[in-house]
Order: structure tokens, then C-alpha cells, then sequence
């Protein structure tokens, strides 16, 4: 009989409200803790013996130790650089600011950074780039870049960087040189790429095709433009064209960037799925040349069914829209409105589906992003509920995001993009050094419900520090990430599930209540032999590999996660490791 260890994430205010006895705030995730302060009180029955006798265990609160494979599989956090953290005082955040945060960053726990765009641009957004091969001004320099990637790489951050490619700013030297050649033209004559290259990087013609395309100046000659006048499409069939990509992708790859965010593949052609496809592919092998660690996430904006199919481009990750957004199944289930027998049944079937695709696929799992209305307001401001989703969200399969603020529940108020993206709350001080100003549009009076970073630190049981802990977890538990699924029958159903995740020779079991009663589970019950086991990445474990054994009763609270682990942690025999 192997000893095990019960690890508890518990967001409700029944579970959180227990008393430690000599506990104070949360380790860092630079701690490697093995020693535990005992809990007195509680619900959790676990019978730690051969004839299940229903014993209670011992209660600990502690921490395993850290086991982060160096690879893809990342916990990542989204910034947007002009609202995160300003350094020199003008009111804008810029690389600086966030090279000034990687302490809090790797505290948290995250090992990977998206950054939205950096390239210089017109707007505040920058998802329309007047250069692919330098840093906005506003945001500061090249060398700023080459000093906040050196300095994440030294605390194991990667950092990939959003790229849009479907489109340029309509200030691009390329497509003001297009235009400028075109205005040149006899009304009978066609443009010679000889004379004008850039007039092939973009779609032109001499007809008015619908209401995303613009007229040249007072020419016969327009432009595509689907988002907007000020973004014209590029035509990526375009050879010459294609050689400027792999020159930027050579540029920041050699300035050490770990990969890419892909805007947009879904438009590159419009219902053209093959040709994006091939586009994605396209240049992700390029980078793979250049660096074989090379990671890509794209944004397909779509259902479950085109995700799989844009797998087929054999890029790691495609950010799963189907878990996420409001009336996603992650948030659902955070507000108790998506079962977890559901849950774990939609996570076996991405898990089949895209893997059909690419066997080598990273899920990209998220609550919400720099598109959507913020998770505080889809749980209106409940912090039991918020926590919840950001405990469902960290068992997830794949590498999850987390966009800037989620950590603090911070608020954003309708679909007006700027309303989302608000000035990171560094602490409730309205004289917090770093604040940003909002973005100009933004609209005034939009304030949160919960304090900023400084007050929820020192808080145990604020939102900040219950994802430390979910995601410390993720951290000591490579399983989480990496482990093929397999649900536990016997012990699945409506509000009650688990799962065994396998991975190498390692397996854990995921325990969900979902409910708002307490359930009593029979451990025994669970058939070990039903465990599949896969290496993650396509990799294979000999069949023979040792087996999660599971036994006794377990009492899991109401909205509450469970993982029961072998072997992580010594501990008396019939102990459970509770994180709250």
C-alpha cells in the first residue's frame, strides 16, 4: 500500500474560513517546503488502510516540492504593456515596468509572459504595426526588450510576443509606398511590382467588392481592409512578402524570444481555412529552424470543431474559446452552473479531438482576455466564485493564461475595448507608484470590488493569493498539465467527478464536487486498472508502469477540488495536505 497525499483547493467561504494553527502567509514559489502546520477542525474524512476503516487523517497545510519540466507546457500571463506598470512617468506602461515586475511575476508562480503588440503604432492597441522589427516608442528600445528577456530567462520566465500579420497599420512605409505608386497610375495602366513591390503585400483592385474595402485617395483603385479602414489587409500568398515575415521572425528570435501569439489566423483569408492553415504552418516550421523550442498560440475565435481542425497546422496551441469567455464552461462551473461530471467529459473530448489533429497539441486554456468582459464581472464580484474558476481553470490540460488583473479580480464595464484593459490596480491607493493612466477612451468611474496587489498580498484569503497557491500546485505537479485523462467511471456523475491524469510514470487523481453539499466519496470503488497512460507530447509508458491506488472514504466540500498524489510528499501515514 503506497502512502499518498490529499491536496485541497477550496474557494468557498465554509472551506476558507478554517483556523491555522501557526500558519502565515503563503511561501513563495521559490520555496520548497516540506514541513506542514496542523489544521484543526474539519469535514475531510480520508480512511487511510487496507480495511477502510473510515479513520479521519491528520490535517496539514504545507507545500511539495517544485517540479516544473523545462518545456512548453507553461503557466502563462497576459500583459498589456500600457496599462501595467510605468516607469519613467508619463502615464504609460512600458517594458521597463514589466521587467520591474518579474519578481511578482515569478512569486505568482507564472513561467511564461504573453506581451500584446510592442510594435510601433498609431493606436494605443498596437494590432496595427507601422514597423515588424522595432519597439514603440512609448514602450521604450530594443536594448529595454533585450533586458526583460534576459532577466525572465534567468528566473525561467519565457516570453512570446503577439504578432499580427492579416493586416499593417495604414501608416507602414509598405502601404503608404503602394499607395503613393498607385495615385502615379494612368486610369488603363496596371501597377508592375518591379516598379512597386508593395503593391502585391496587399489586396488591391479596381472594384468596390463590399463594405470592408476602401477607396486609394480619389483613385479607381481600393484596398481591403476587414477590421478597419486604418488596418489594409496583406495577401500572404505574396512571395516577396513572406520573405519580410521570416525576417522578423529571425529578428526577434535572435533578440531571444520564446515564441509567438498569431492574431487573427482565422481572417488571414476570409472561409479560406486551408489557406490559413498552411500559413501557421508555414511559419512555425521557419521558426522551428531558427529555435527548436519555438512555441506558437494562436487565436482561432471559433467553435471546438474549427479549433481541431486548425491543429491540422501542426503548431503546438490554439487557445480553446470553447472553455472560455462568460458563458464558457470554466466560469459556468465557477458559478455552479456547469456540472463537473459535464466538465470532465468536455475535457476528455478536446482532448480526443485535437489530438486527432496534432498528438503533439498544447491546449491553451483561459477564462477571459483582453477581448472580453472581465471574470469579475461574468461572476459579478463573487470572490468564492472567481476563486472557484481559477481553481477549475488550474487542473486544466495544456498551457493556461491568465490575463493581467484576473489575479486581483479586477473589473472592467461593457464591450468597449478599452473599458477592458484598465490601469493594473498596484494597490488601492489612488498615489500607487507605477499606475498607469487609463486608456484615453476608456470610460471614467470603472473601480473594482476587491483592493489592489500590495493589500491582497498580505491577505490569506484574498483572490491573489489563492491563485499563488492553484498555481504553486501546477507547479509541484507536472501531471496537471502534461497528464492523459481518463474518467473514473464509477465515481462520475452530475456534480461529482474524477479523473486520473497520467503522465510518465507518475499518475494523480482530480476529485470535483461541483455541488453545494459536501459528498462522501468510496475510493475504493475506483478501478486503477482503467488508468491510460501517455508521455504527453506523444510519448508512451510501458503498460506495466506502477498504477494510482486509490482507498477509503474522502469527504469533499461543497465547490470544492481535490488532487490525490503518490509520492510527493512524506507524510504520517493517513495525511492530507489541504491547500485553502
Amino acid at each position: 500500500m503506497r502512502k499518498k497525499t490529499i491536496t485541497k483547493i477550496a474557494a468557498s467561504a465554509l472551506t476558507a474560513s478554517m483556523i491555522l494553527s501557526g500558519c502565515g502567509a503563503a511561501p513563495t514559489q521559490g520555496q520548497n517546503t516540506e514541513t506542514a502546520s496542523q489544521v484543526q477542525g474539519t469535514n475531510v474524512n480520508v480512511a487511510d488502510s487496507d480495511e477502510n476503516t473510515g479513520a479521519s487523517g491528520t490535517i496539514h497545510i504545507g507545500q511539495q516540492e517544485l517540479n516544473v519540466p523545462d518545456d512548453n507546457y507553461r503557466t502563462y500571463y497576459e500583459i498589456f504593456v500600457y496599462s501595467f506598470y510605468d516607469t519613467d512617468g508619463n502615464g504609460i506602461g512600458d517594458l521597463k515596468g514589466v521587467t520591474e515586475k518579474l519578481d511578482y511575476i515569478a512569486d505568482m508562480g507564472f513561467n511564461g509572459i504573453w506581451l500584446m503588440p510592442i510594435f510601433p503604432s498609431p493606436t494605443y492597441h498596437k494590432y496595427d504595426a507601422k514597423d515588424y522589427k522595432a519597439v514603440d516608442e512609448k514602450y521604450g528600445n530594443i536594448d529595454d526588450f533585450d533586458e526583460l528577456i534576459e532577466k525572465a530567462h534567468e528566473k525561467g520566465i519565457k516570453v512570446i510576443i503577439d504578432v499580427a500579420i492579416n493586416h499593417t497599420s495604414s501608416q507602414h512605409e509598405w502601404f503608404k509606398t503602394a499607395c503613393k505608386y498607385l495615385k502615379t497610375l494612368e486610369d488603363d495602366q496596371e501597377p508592375d511590382v518591379n516598379e512597386c513591390p508593395y503593391v502585391a503585400y496587399y489586396h488591391f483592385k479596381k472594384e468596390h467588392v463590399n463594405n470592408t474595402w476602401y477607396r486609394v485617395g480619389t483613385t479607381d483603385w481600393y484596398y481591403e481592409g476587414s477590421f478597419w479602414d486604418q488596418m489594409p489587409d496583406l495577401d500572404l500568398s505574396n512571395e516577396a512578402l513572406w520573405k519580410e515575415i521570416e525576417d522578423m521572425s529571425d529578428f526577434w528570435i535572435s533578440h531571444g524570444v520564446d515564441g509567438f501569439r498569431m492574431d487573427a489566423p482565422l481572417h488571414y483569408e476570409e472561409n479560406q481555412n486551408e489557406f490559413n492553415i498552411s500559413v501557421l504552418e508555414r511559419l512555425y516550421e521557419h521558426c522551428l529552424s531558427k529555435n527548436p523550442d519555438f512555441y506558437m498560440v494562436s487565436e482561432v475565435w471559433s467553435n471546438e470543431a474549427t479549433i481541431a481542425d486548425y491543429y491540422e497546422s501542426n503548431t503546438p496551441s490554439m487557445f480553446n474559446f470553447d472553455i472560455a469567455q462568460a458563458e464558457g464552461k470554466l466560469i459556468k462551473g465557477g458559478n455552479g452552473k456547469y456540472s463537473a461530471e459535464k466538465l470532465v467529459e468536455q475535457m476528455v473530448k478536446y482532448q480526443e479531438d485535437f489530438s486527432s489533429s496534432n498528438p503533439d497539441y498544447i491546449d491553451a486554456p483561459f477564462l477571459t482576455n483582453h477581448d472580453m468582459p472581465r471574470v469579475a464581472n461574468a461572476l459579478n464580484n463573487n470572490p468564492d466564485a472567481i476563486k472557484r474558476a481559477a481553481g477549475l481553470l488550474m487542473t486544466c490540460s495544456g498551457s493556461p493564461f491568465v490575463y493581467y488583473g484576473e489575479e486581483i479580480g479586477m473589473c472592467s464595464k461593457g464591450q468597449k475595448d478599452e473599458n477592458k484593459r484598465l490601469p493594473m490596480i498596484w494597490s488601492s491607493s489612488t498615489e500607487a507608484e507605477g499606475t498607469t493612466r487609463k486608456p484615453t477612451d476608456a470610460d471614467s468611474g470603472i473601480t473594482s470590488a476587491f483592493e489592489g496587489v500590495s493589500e491582497q498580498l498580505s491577505d490569506e484569503e484574498s483572490i491573489l493569493n489563492y491563485y499563488r497557491r492553484a498555481v504553486r500546485l501546477r507547479n509541484e505537479n507536472p501531471e496537471l498539465a502534461r497528464g492523459y485523462i481518463t474518467v473514473v467511471d464509477e465515481l462520475t456523475d452530475g456534480d461529482t467527478a474524477v479523473i486520473y491524469k497520467a503522465w510518465n510514470d507518475s499518475v494523480i487523481a482530480v476529485v470535483y464536487n461541483t455541488s453545494k453539499e459536501p459528498v462522501t466519496i468510496d475510493l475504493s470503488n475506483a478501478s486503477a486498472t482503467d488508468v491510460t497512460r501517455n508521455g504527453g507530447s506523444g510519448g508512451t509508458v510501458p503498460a506495466d508502469a506502477s498504477s494510482m491506488e486509490l482507498y477509503g472514504f474522502l469527504t469533499v466540500d461543497p465547490e470544492e477540488t481535490v488532487i490525490l498524489e503518490e509520492g510527493k510528499l512524506t507524510l504520517p501515514s493517513g495525511s492530507i495536505a489541504v491547500l485553502r
